[in-house]
């Protein structure tokens, strides 16, 4: 694309407006939001049709989750080299062919398949709108990256009635069929207005952005490769934090149902302005509208006082909100709240952590960067199933966790922990053959979690005790306190990263980039 054609506008015209490039990026994320937020609505049909246990549906939602994150920096490379249109219209695609796929399931490996292909086109197009926003708005990342989030996690509320109303009048295949349609199509639709920026392309208002000095300081000039990211401290610890902050946000997305079922609150009418809705489809619906307004909010505040500051506050409220939805939750009226509430401070990690990606590892590797630390949210989805698990007391198959935990740890010891912790150095081929082994046996825990009938070496199925809902949601609230805890006072007091081998790409100065007028 013409830098120059694209800093005037007088070629390029309307479709060269970041605001207009956001807003379909926006609109491409609501287009796929049900995928992981309307998922709860069909969990009670699905068992009851497949006469499956709980636990085995909801590997479903692991296996979604799985796929739309770990692949993220794979799909933010393809990104990179041959642009967000073709990829987005791809991602689009797969989506809606894996709900049509879901709606004439009639076995688990069928539903697992087809929720995996879901799953592949929903992260193509949550990683290229959130790389876009980070890359379209340097000035003002937490607000643009928020904003993106913000129609992933808000997208699913306007259709949370009509889903779950023809899930109870045409079942709900029907409904798996006609909104993969409908949603895969709007997607692909957006695609066509999407583009990249021209490389080292800044915004016209760079210089006098109104940003807060902790935020101007804690930004590096340095673009960074993934590679090079991983192997700093900084990345580590910000993963760390967002795996313990997902697992708290995935079982309430994933568990909402089956909860309000177990408390006989999800058909108690509730009355609120002029609507009249059964408690639990007035909580999915208050629960996006709070988990998408969180996200600018957040961002925004980020922008101005810190994003470790804010951090802080946001992962100690979720917890608070999580305690007070188990202490209520026999109440229709304060489940509905509370657990809005909880999606209020959980969402959050959709807009900060991108920024302070963007603000720590650059700009022109940011779809991929963030790529890498969005599988943190693969990485918590192992634990909803689990959840699920030790809510009923059920016995729960490990292998695939196991082996997942396993080629993580080879794969990190290798890259980061060996050479940065242990200080020892390892050979050329030594580290390749150890980062992908570890790769190979996270590739091979996917593949089991889809199709659980492969073979293993192993046997590890065992009965969990039961912990009901307050026990499950108990853990959640450890993890964000502890998240909160290392926002404060570990990351906060880490200094902006620093490449082992300082790259030759640093950012251009403002003062000679091409501008693009908002």
């Amino acid at each position: 694309m013409d830098a120059r054609a694209v800093a005037g506008g007088e070629r390029e015209g309307l479709f060269a407006n970041r605001w207009l490039i956001l807003f379909f990026s926006v609109l491409s994320m609501i287009a796929v939001a049900n995928f992981q937020y309307g998922w709860t609505l069909f969990v009670p049909p699905l068992q009851k049709h497949l006469r499956v246990e709980q636990a085995a549906v909801q590997v479903t939602f692991t296996v979604f989750v799985l796929l739309e994150t770990w692949l993220v920096p794979f799909e933010g490379w393809l990104v990179d080299k041959f642009g967000p249109k073709l990829l987005v219209a791809i991602g689009g695609l797969c989506a809606g062919l894996g709900w049509i796929g879901s709606g004439q399931a009639e076995t688990l490996t069928a539903l697992y398949l087809s929720y995996a292909v879901a799953g592949l086109g929903a992260g193509v197009v949550y990683g290229t709108a959130i790389g876009s926003a980070l890359k379209w708005f340097p000035d003002h990342r937490g607000l643009a990256a928020g904003l993106t989030a913000a129609g992933f996690g808000a997208g699913s509320a306007l259709t949370v009635y009509p889903i779950a109303n023809m899930i109870n009048t045409q079942g709900y295949q029907h409904a798996f069929i006609y909104w993969g349609i409908v949603q895969g199509a709007v997607v692909i639709v957006c695609a066509l207005f999407l583009r990249a920026p021209p490389q080292g392309w800044l915004p016209h208002e760079w210089k006098n952005a109104p940003r807060a000095e902790e935020v101007k300081k804690r930004q590096s000039a340095i673009e960074f490769t993934s590679f090079q990211m991983a192997a700093t401290s900084q990345f580590w610890v910000m993963y760390f934090m967002m795996a313990l902050v997902a697992t708290g946000g995935l079982m309430a997305t994933a568990q909402l149902n089956p909860m309000a079922v177990d408390f006989k609150v999800d058909k108690v009418p509730i009355h609120f302005l002029w609507l009249t809705l059964p408690a639990l489809q007035f909580a999915l619906s208050a629960d996006r509208v709070l988990n998408g307004i969180c996200r600018p909010i957040w961002g925004w505040i980020s922008d101005h006082i810190g994003r470790e500051l804010t951090m802080t506050i946001a992962f100690t409220l979720e917890a608070c909100a999580i305690f007070l939805l188990i202490k209520f939750a026999h109440n229709p009226t304060a489940f509905v709240v509370f657990s809005a509430f909880t999606f209020f401070g959980w969402g959050e990690i959709y807009s900060l952590m991108p920024a302070i990606c963007g603000d720590f590892f650059g700009r022109k590797h940011a779809t991929q960067n963030y790529g890498f630390l969005y599988t943190a949210k693969g990485t918590a989805s192992v634990f909803v199933p689990i959840g699920s698990a030790l809510a009923a007391g059920k016995a729960f198959d490990f292998r695939a966790d196991v082996i997942l935990l396993v080629g993580g740890l080879l794969a990190f010891f290798a890259h980061y922990f060996a050479p940065a912790v242990l200080r020892i150095h390892l050979k050329k081929k030594t580290h390749d053959t150890l980062f992908g082994i570890g790769l190979a046996l996270v590739l091979y825990g996917v593949v089991l979690t889809v199709l659980p009938g492969i073979w293993t070496p192993f046997a590890a199925k065992f009965t969990l005790p039961k912990l009901g809902w307050a026990g499950v949601f108990s853990i959640a609230i450890v993890f964000d306190l502890a998240a909160a805890t290392l926002a404060f006072f570990v990351l906060r007091r880490m200094k902006v990263p620093v490449p082992r081998v300082v790259p030759t790409e640093v950012s251009a100065q403002p003062s000679v980039m091409p501008a693009l007028k908002p």
